[in-house]
Protein backbone atom coordinates (compact mmCIF):
# COMPACT_ATOMS: atom_id res chain seq x y z
CA UNK A 1 0.00 0.00 0.00
CA UNK A 2 1.67 3.20 -1.22
CA UNK A 3 0.70 6.84 0.69
CA UNK A 4 2.56 9.61 -1.30
CA UNK A 5 1.16 11.47 1.92
CA UNK A 6 4.19 12.40 4.25
CA UNK A 7 2.26 10.23 6.63
CA UNK A 8 3.26 10.97 11.00
CA UNK A 9 3.69 7.36 12.44
CA UNK A 10 3.79 7.66 16.34
CA UNK A 11 6.64 5.29 17.06
CA UNK A 12 7.24 3.81 20.97
CA UNK A 13 10.59 2.19 21.63
CA UNK A 14 9.49 -0.78 24.31
CA UNK A 15 11.59 -2.50 26.91
CA UNK A 16 11.55 -5.92 28.04
CA UNK A 17 13.35 -4.45 31.62
CA UNK A 18 14.55 -1.73 33.63
CA UNK A 19 17.09 -0.46 31.42
CA UNK A 20 18.95 3.22 30.62
CA UNK A 21 20.26 4.34 27.58
CA UNK A 22 21.95 7.50 26.30
CA UNK A 23 19.09 9.88 24.38
CA UNK A 24 19.11 8.60 20.91
CA UNK A 25 15.42 9.86 19.45
CA UNK A 26 14.56 12.45 21.51
CA UNK A 27 10.98 14.13 20.53
CA UNK A 28 12.17 15.15 16.82
CA UNK A 29 10.87 13.83 13.86
CA UNK A 30 12.42 10.76 11.98
CA UNK A 31 12.85 9.59 9.22
CA UNK A 32 13.00 5.46 7.98
CA UNK A 33 16.64 5.48 7.62
CA UNK A 34 17.01 7.46 11.08
CA UNK A 35 14.62 5.01 12.85
CA UNK A 36 16.21 1.90 11.72
CA UNK A 37 19.15 3.21 13.15
CA UNK A 38 17.76 3.74 16.26
CA UNK A 39 16.59 0.16 16.32
CA UNK A 40 20.43 -0.94 15.84
CA UNK A 41 22.06 1.73 18.30
CA UNK A 42 19.78 0.45 20.73
CA UNK A 43 19.94 -3.49 20.38
CA UNK A 44 23.17 -3.01 20.61
CA UNK A 45 23.40 -0.16 23.88
CA UNK A 46 20.73 -1.76 26.06
CA UNK A 47 20.93 -5.03 28.53
CA UNK A 48 17.65 -5.62 27.83
CA UNK A 49 15.76 -6.29 24.79
CA UNK A 50 14.35 -3.14 22.99
CA UNK A 51 11.38 -3.26 19.88
CA UNK A 52 9.77 -0.20 18.49
CA UNK A 53 6.31 -0.31 17.71
CA UNK A 54 4.58 2.37 15.04
CA UNK A 55 0.79 2.61 14.37
CA UNK A 56 -0.12 2.95 10.68
CA UNK A 57 -3.92 3.18 9.44
CA UNK A 58 -5.30 0.12 9.00
CA UNK A 59 -5.38 -0.91 5.23
CA UNK A 60 -8.66 -1.13 3.80
CA UNK A 61 -7.86 -5.04 2.26
CA UNK A 62 -6.17 -6.74 4.54
CA UNK A 63 -6.30 -11.02 4.41
CA UNK A 64 -7.08 -11.21 7.79
CA UNK A 65 -7.08 -15.11 7.70
CA UNK A 66 -3.72 -15.35 7.84
CA UNK A 67 -3.08 -14.27 11.22
CA UNK A 68 -4.48 -15.19 14.93
CA UNK A 69 -7.54 -13.65 15.92
CA UNK A 70 -7.62 -12.26 19.90
CA UNK A 71 -10.71 -10.62 21.01
CA UNK A 72 -10.33 -7.44 23.22
CA UNK A 73 -10.24 -9.42 26.73
CA UNK A 74 -6.65 -11.49 25.53
CA UNK A 75 -4.04 -10.12 27.66
CA UNK A 76 -1.91 -8.74 24.46
CA UNK A 77 -5.24 -6.52 22.78
CA UNK A 78 -5.37 -5.32 26.55
CA UNK A 79 -1.82 -4.30 27.05
CA UNK A 80 -1.95 -2.46 23.42
CA UNK A 81 -4.92 -1.09 24.35
CA UNK A 82 -3.61 0.78 27.79
CA UNK A 83 -0.26 1.71 25.92
CA UNK A 84 -2.57 3.07 23.36
CA UNK A 85 -5.01 5.00 25.89
CA UNK A 86 -2.00 5.78 28.10
CA UNK A 87 -0.10 7.53 25.52
CA UNK A 88 -2.70 9.31 23.79
CA UNK A 89 -3.36 11.27 27.10
CA UNK A 90 0.36 13.21 26.62
CA UNK A 91 0.96 12.98 22.98
CA UNK A 92 -1.07 14.92 20.00
CA UNK A 93 0.52 12.50 17.54
CA UNK A 94 -0.17 9.35 19.23
CA UNK A 95 -3.82 10.49 19.89
CA UNK A 96 -3.96 11.91 16.19
CA UNK A 97 -3.33 8.33 14.94
CA UNK A 98 -5.21 5.76 17.89
CA UNK A 99 -8.12 8.07 17.48
CA UNK A 100 -10.10 5.77 15.07
CA UNK A 101 -9.43 3.18 17.71
CA UNK A 102 -8.57 0.76 14.67
CA UNK A 103 -4.96 0.81 13.05
CA UNK A 104 -2.17 -1.53 12.03
CA UNK A 105 0.65 -1.58 14.43
CA UNK A 106 4.01 -2.75 13.15
CA UNK A 107 6.38 -4.12 16.12
CA UNK A 108 9.70 -4.08 14.72
CA UNK A 109 12.45 -6.81 16.88
CA UNK A 110 16.11 -6.37 16.47
CA UNK A 111 17.99 -8.98 14.94
CA UNK A 112 19.86 -9.62 17.84
CA UNK A 113 16.85 -9.77 19.81
CA UNK A 114 15.40 -11.96 17.27
CA UNK A 115 18.77 -14.50 17.18
CA UNK A 116 17.23 -15.31 21.30
CA UNK A 117 13.87 -15.68 20.34
CA UNK A 118 14.40 -18.76 17.60
CA UNK A 119 16.03 -16.78 14.80
CA UNK A 120 15.15 -20.84 12.90
CA UNK A 121 11.63 -19.57 12.91
CA UNK A 122 12.06 -16.94 10.54
CA UNK A 123 14.52 -16.64 7.84
CA UNK A 124 15.12 -13.70 5.13
CA UNK A 125 13.13 -15.70 2.54
CA UNK A 126 15.28 -15.75 -0.95
CA UNK A 127 12.27 -16.90 -3.13
CA UNK A 128 10.59 -13.83 -4.00
CA UNK A 129 7.43 -16.06 -4.69
CA UNK A 130 7.98 -17.03 -1.33
CA UNK A 131 8.59 -13.92 0.18
CA UNK A 132 5.40 -12.27 -1.67
CA UNK A 133 2.96 -14.91 0.25
CA UNK A 134 3.46 -13.96 3.30
CA UNK A 135 4.35 -9.91 3.17
CA UNK A 136 1.33 -8.22 4.10
CA UNK A 137 -0.15 -4.75 2.46
CA UNK A 138 2.17 -2.69 4.85
CA UNK A 139 5.55 -3.95 3.96
CA UNK A 140 5.38 -4.69 -0.61
CA UNK A 141 7.78 -3.14 -2.50
CA UNK A 142 6.90 0.64 -1.82
CA UNK A 143 5.21 0.56 1.84
CA UNK A 144 3.40 3.06 3.49
CA UNK A 145 7.14 3.30 5.84
CA UNK A 146 9.07 4.64 3.08
CA UNK A 147 6.54 7.80 3.02
CA UNK A 148 6.29 8.10 6.57
CA UNK A 149 7.90 10.37 9.22
CA UNK A 150 8.15 9.12 12.58
CA UNK A 151 7.87 10.67 16.04
CA UNK A 152 8.71 9.34 19.29
CA UNK A 153 6.72 8.70 22.13
CA UNK A 154 8.23 9.99 25.25
CA UNK A 155 7.66 7.36 28.18
CA UNK A 156 5.94 9.66 30.86
CA UNK A 157 3.25 9.76 28.22
CA UNK A 158 3.30 6.17 27.58
CA UNK A 159 3.53 4.20 30.63
CA UNK A 160 0.62 2.29 30.47
CA UNK A 161 1.12 -1.24 29.40
CA UNK A 162 0.65 -2.94 32.12
CA UNK A 163 -1.94 -5.90 33.52
CA UNK A 164 -2.61 -8.97 33.37
CA UNK A 165 -0.87 -12.05 35.24
CA UNK A 166 3.18 -11.53 35.49
CA UNK A 167 2.77 -8.03 34.16
CA UNK A 168 6.13 -6.02 34.89
CA UNK A 169 5.00 -3.29 32.46
CA UNK A 170 3.42 0.40 33.44
CA UNK A 171 6.66 1.76 34.69
CA UNK A 172 7.91 4.07 32.69
CA UNK A 173 12.05 4.60 32.39
CA UNK A 174 12.21 8.20 33.69
CA UNK A 175 16.19 8.27 32.61
CA UNK A 176 17.96 9.54 29.86
CA UNK A 177 15.73 7.72 27.28
CA UNK A 178 12.02 7.27 26.48
CA UNK A 179 11.45 4.16 26.80
CA UNK A 180 8.40 2.24 27.68
CA UNK A 181 8.95 -0.96 29.97
CA UNK A 182 5.91 -3.83 28.29
CA UNK A 183 8.06 -6.66 28.76
CA UNK A 184 3.99 -8.73 28.51
CA UNK A 185 3.12 -6.52 25.27
CA UNK A 186 6.52 -7.81 23.64
CA UNK A 187 6.18 -11.61 24.99
CA UNK A 188 2.72 -11.93 23.43
CA UNK A 189 3.58 -9.95 20.47
CA UNK A 190 6.40 -12.14 19.75
CA UNK A 191 4.77 -15.32 21.11
CA UNK A 192 1.72 -14.89 18.73
CA UNK A 193 3.63 -13.42 15.33
CA UNK A 194 6.03 -16.83 15.53
CA UNK A 195 3.18 -19.18 16.11
CA UNK A 196 0.99 -17.42 13.38
CA UNK A 197 4.23 -17.61 11.39
CA UNK A 198 4.71 -21.41 12.16
CA UNK A 199 0.91 -22.59 11.32
CA UNK A 200 1.52 -20.64 7.84
CA UNK A 201 4.42 -23.17 7.11
CA UNK A 202 2.11 -26.01 8.72
CA UNK A 203 -0.40 -24.96 6.25
CA UNK A 204 1.92 -25.21 3.15
CA UNK A 205 3.51 -28.60 4.07
CA UNK A 206 -0.11 -30.10 4.34
CA UNK A 207 -1.24 -28.43 1.28
CA UNK A 208 2.09 -29.81 -0.44
CA UNK A 209 2.25 -33.07 1.27
CA UNK A 210 -2.08 -33.79 0.69
CA UNK A 211 -0.73 -33.09 -3.10
CA UNK A 212 1.62 -35.36 -3.15
CA UNK A 213 0.23 -38.09 -1.68
CA UNK A 214 -2.46 -38.17 -3.75
CA UNK A 215 -0.41 -39.00 -6.32
CA UNK A 216 1.93 -41.47 -4.45
CA UNK A 217 -0.93 -43.51 -3.58
CA UNK A 218 1.73 -44.19 0.03
CA UNK A 219 -0.75 -45.29 2.98
CA UNK A 220 2.22 -45.19 5.49
CA UNK A 221 3.54 -41.84 4.74
CA UNK A 222 -0.59 -40.82 4.52
CA UNK A 223 -0.60 -42.31 8.17
CA UNK A 224 2.65 -40.45 8.71
CA UNK A 225 0.86 -36.87 7.47
CA UNK A 226 -2.62 -37.21 9.14
CA UNK A 227 -0.85 -38.39 12.73
CA UNK A 228 1.11 -34.69 12.29
CA UNK A 229 -1.72 -33.39 11.46
CA UNK A 230 -4.08 -34.52 14.38
CA UNK A 231 -1.93 -32.88 16.50
CA UNK A 232 -3.07 -29.42 15.76
CA UNK A 233 -6.51 -29.26 17.73
CA UNK A 234 -4.60 -29.82 20.71
CA UNK A 235 -1.84 -27.40 19.97
CA UNK A 236 -4.53 -24.36 19.31
CA UNK A 237 -6.15 -24.92 22.17
CA UNK A 238 -2.83 -24.91 24.13
CA UNK A 239 -2.41 -21.82 22.08
CA UNK A 240 -5.34 -20.51 23.06
CA UNK A 241 -5.40 -21.11 27.00
CA UNK A 242 -1.73 -19.98 27.36
CA UNK A 243 -2.34 -16.50 25.28
CA UNK A 244 -5.18 -15.91 27.84
CA UNK A 245 -2.67 -16.51 30.20
CA UNK A 246 -4.60 -19.94 31.78
CA UNK A 247 -3.08 -23.15 32.58
CA UNK A 248 -2.51 -26.46 30.27
CA UNK A 249 -4.18 -29.60 31.80
CA UNK A 250 -3.79 -33.37 30.61
CA UNK A 251 -6.89 -32.78 29.14
CA UNK A 252 -6.16 -30.58 26.29
CA UNK A 253 -3.77 -33.28 24.92
CA UNK A 254 -1.03 -31.51 23.93
CA UNK A 255 1.73 -34.16 25.53
CA UNK A 256 0.59 -36.80 23.12
CA UNK A 257 0.88 -34.08 20.29
CA UNK A 258 3.88 -33.55 21.56
CA UNK A 259 4.74 -37.45 21.37
CA UNK A 260 3.65 -37.43 17.44
CA UNK A 261 5.64 -34.57 16.77
CA UNK A 262 8.36 -35.90 18.50
CA UNK A 263 8.45 -39.06 16.52
CA UNK A 264 8.36 -37.33 13.06
CA UNK A 265 11.46 -35.51 13.73
CA UNK A 266 13.56 -38.67 14.71
CA UNK A 267 11.93 -40.10 11.03
CA UNK A 268 13.33 -36.71 9.71
CA UNK A 269 16.76 -36.62 11.36
CA UNK A 270 16.99 -40.42 9.96
CA UNK A 271 16.09 -39.63 6.27
CA UNK A 272 18.11 -36.47 6.50
CA UNK A 273 21.68 -38.67 7.74
CA UNK A 274 20.83 -41.28 4.70
CA UNK A 275 20.47 -38.17 2.39
CA UNK A 276 23.99 -37.11 3.25
CA UNK A 277 25.28 -40.41 3.67
CA UNK A 278 24.56 -40.44 -0.07
CA UNK A 279 25.55 -37.73 -1.25
CA UNK A 280 28.96 -38.65 0.27
CA UNK A 281 29.37 -41.44 -1.38
CA UNK A 282 29.11 -39.87 -4.79
CA UNK A 283 32.00 -39.35 -6.88
CA UNK A 284 33.39 -35.87 -6.50
CA UNK A 285 33.35 -33.65 -10.09
CA UNK A 286 31.40 -36.70 -11.74
CA UNK A 287 27.96 -36.74 -13.37
CA UNK A 288 25.62 -38.90 -11.77
CA UNK A 289 23.00 -40.96 -13.67
CA UNK A 290 19.10 -40.60 -13.16
CA UNK A 291 18.67 -44.28 -11.89
CA UNK A 292 21.37 -43.73 -9.66
CA UNK A 293 19.88 -40.58 -7.82
CA UNK A 294 16.56 -42.17 -7.97
CA UNK A 295 17.97 -45.32 -5.58
CA UNK A 296 18.39 -42.87 -2.24
CA UNK A 297 16.35 -40.25 -3.24
CA UNK A 298 13.16 -41.80 -4.73
CA UNK A 299 11.48 -39.69 -7.27
CA UNK A 300 13.88 -36.67 -6.99
CA UNK A 301 13.45 -35.94 -10.86
CA UNK A 302 9.69 -36.45 -11.01
CA UNK A 303 7.15 -33.49 -9.28
CA UNK A 304 5.73 -35.80 -7.31
CA UNK A 305 7.94 -38.43 -5.68
CA UNK A 306 8.52 -40.13 -2.68
CA UNK A 307 11.65 -37.84 -2.11
CA UNK A 308 9.40 -34.72 -1.94
CA UNK A 309 7.11 -36.32 0.00
CA UNK A 310 10.00 -37.26 2.76
CA UNK A 311 10.74 -33.29 2.48
CA UNK A 312 7.20 -32.13 3.45
CA UNK A 313 6.55 -34.37 6.15
CA UNK A 314 9.96 -32.88 7.59
CA UNK A 315 8.70 -29.45 7.11
CA UNK A 316 5.38 -30.62 8.49
CA UNK A 317 7.12 -31.65 11.80
CA UNK A 318 8.83 -28.88 12.07
CA UNK A 319 6.18 -26.27 11.78
CA UNK A 320 4.40 -28.06 14.52
CA UNK A 321 6.88 -28.47 16.82
CA UNK A 322 7.94 -24.75 16.51
CA UNK A 323 4.51 -24.17 17.54
CA UNK A 324 4.72 -26.25 20.45
CA UNK A 325 8.17 -24.91 21.83
CA UNK A 326 6.49 -21.34 21.47
CA UNK A 327 3.89 -22.59 23.94
CA UNK A 328 6.46 -23.98 26.13
CA UNK A 329 8.36 -20.96 26.34
CA UNK A 330 5.14 -18.85 27.08
CA UNK A 331 4.36 -21.32 29.71
CA UNK A 332 8.10 -20.93 31.27
CA UNK A 333 8.19 -17.21 30.90
CA UNK A 334 4.39 -16.47 32.69
CA UNK A 335 5.31 -18.86 35.65
CA UNK A 336 7.89 -16.31 36.46
CA UNK A 337 6.55 -12.79 37.01
CA UNK A 338 9.99 -11.05 38.04
CA UNK A 339 11.92 -12.86 34.95
CA UNK A 340 9.13 -12.77 31.89
CA UNK A 341 11.02 -11.84 29.10
CA UNK A 342 14.62 -13.92 29.66
CA UNK A 343 12.48 -17.21 30.61
CA UNK A 344 10.86 -16.96 27.34
CA UNK A 345 14.27 -17.11 25.46
CA UNK A 346 16.05 -19.51 27.57
CA UNK A 347 12.92 -21.65 26.81
CA UNK A 348 12.82 -21.12 22.87
CA UNK A 349 16.55 -21.52 22.80
CA UNK A 350 17.04 -25.46 23.84
CA UNK A 351 14.29 -27.23 21.29
CA UNK A 352 14.83 -24.27 18.60
CA UNK A 353 18.62 -25.30 17.59
CA UNK A 354 17.73 -29.15 17.39
CA UNK A 355 15.29 -27.60 14.53
CA UNK A 356 17.96 -25.44 13.63
CA UNK A 357 20.51 -28.09 12.78
CA UNK A 358 17.69 -30.42 11.35
CA UNK A 359 16.24 -27.25 9.05
CA UNK A 360 20.19 -26.31 8.09
CA UNK A 361 21.03 -29.78 7.19
CA UNK A 362 17.77 -30.70 4.86
CA UNK A 363 18.80 -27.14 3.13
CA UNK A 364 22.53 -28.33 2.77
CA UNK A 365 21.23 -31.45 0.79
CA UNK A 366 19.04 -29.66 -1.74
CA UNK A 367 21.83 -27.32 -2.17
CA UNK A 368 24.11 -30.02 -3.37
CA UNK A 369 21.78 -32.42 -5.00
CA UNK A 370 20.93 -29.25 -7.28
CA UNK A 371 24.30 -28.46 -7.60
CA UNK A 372 24.92 -32.23 -9.36
CA UNK A 373 25.60 -32.84 -13.33
CA UNK A 374 23.33 -35.49 -14.34
CA UNK A 375 24.91 -37.62 -17.00
CA UNK A 376 24.00 -39.52 -20.09
CA UNK A 377 22.27 -43.32 -19.19
CA UNK A 378 24.50 -45.86 -20.06
CA UNK A 379 23.54 -48.00 -23.00
CA UNK A 380 24.99 -49.73 -26.46
CA UNK A 381 23.16 -47.63 -28.24
CA UNK A 382 24.92 -43.96 -29.36
CA UNK A 383 21.99 -42.40 -30.38
CA UNK A 384 19.16 -42.21 -27.77
CA UNK A 385 15.71 -41.47 -28.27
CA UNK A 386 14.18 -37.84 -28.40
CA UNK A 387 12.38 -39.60 -24.95
CA UNK A 388 15.33 -40.19 -23.32
CA UNK A 389 16.49 -36.87 -23.91
CA UNK A 390 13.63 -34.94 -22.60
CA UNK A 391 13.83 -36.99 -19.73
CA UNK A 392 17.12 -36.02 -18.97
CA UNK A 393 16.43 -32.40 -19.70
CA UNK A 394 13.17 -32.50 -17.39
CA UNK A 395 15.39 -33.76 -14.41
CA UNK A 396 18.23 -32.17 -14.82
CA UNK A 397 15.89 -29.08 -14.65
CA UNK A 398 13.45 -30.07 -11.61
CA UNK A 399 16.97 -31.10 -9.89
CA UNK A 400 18.20 -27.72 -10.80
CA UNK A 401 15.44 -25.97 -8.94
CA UNK A 402 15.44 -27.71 -5.45
CA UNK A 403 18.12 -25.21 -4.63
CA UNK A 404 15.68 -22.54 -5.53
CA UNK A 405 14.67 -20.67 -2.56
CA UNK A 406 16.76 -22.40 0.31
CA UNK A 407 18.52 -20.19 2.80
CA UNK A 408 21.53 -21.90 4.53
CA UNK A 409 22.31 -18.40 5.92
CA UNK A 410 21.55 -18.45 9.59
CA UNK A 411 22.36 -14.72 10.77
CA UNK A 412 19.25 -13.27 12.41
CA UNK A 413 17.50 -10.61 10.72
CA UNK A 414 15.10 -7.75 12.20
CA UNK A 415 11.45 -8.86 12.80
CA UNK A 416 8.60 -7.73 12.03
CA UNK A 417 5.16 -8.60 13.59
CA UNK A 418 2.03 -6.40 12.72
CA UNK A 419 -0.86 -6.03 14.76
CA UNK A 420 -4.28 -5.32 13.34
CA UNK A 421 -6.17 -3.63 15.94
CA UNK A 422 -10.22 -3.12 15.23
CA UNK A 423 -12.34 -0.66 16.56
CA UNK A 424 -13.82 -2.91 19.82
CA UNK A 425 -10.26 -3.74 21.06
CA UNK A 426 -9.88 -6.92 19.35
CA UNK A 427 -6.78 -7.84 17.31
CA UNK A 428 -5.57 -9.74 14.76
CA UNK A 429 -1.66 -11.07 14.70
CA UNK A 430 0.00 -11.60 11.60
CA UNK A 431 2.98 -14.29 10.90
CA UNK A 432 6.28 -12.96 11.95
CA UNK A 433 8.75 -11.95 8.93
CA UNK A 434 12.07 -10.77 7.99
CA UNK A 435 11.62 -6.88 8.54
Amino acid sequence: MTDNRKAIVPVWTLATGDVRVPVLAGDEPMTVERLAELRSVLAGLADKPIATLEVHPLPEKLDRSRGIPLDAASPLAQHLSQLVTQSAKGSSAAATATAAGEGLYRMVIPAKVAAQVGQGIVRPMASKAAAGGIHSALVNQTGIAAQATFVPVGAAAAAGAAGGAGATAGVAVVGSAALTVAAPLVLMAVAVGVSASADRKRQQAIEHITELLEQLHEQKLDDERRDLDACRDAIDKATAILLDQGKLGLSVGLDSAAHAISKALVAAEGRLAQWQSALDKLPDGKAVEIDTLNKSFPGVDDQGGMFRAHLELAALAIALKQRVIVLQAVEHAQADSGNLFENFARALKVDQQRLDKLESGIAGVLVRLSALELARPRGVRPVFTAGEVDRLMSAASRIRKLGDGVSVDSRATDVAIEIARNEDGSVVVFPALPA
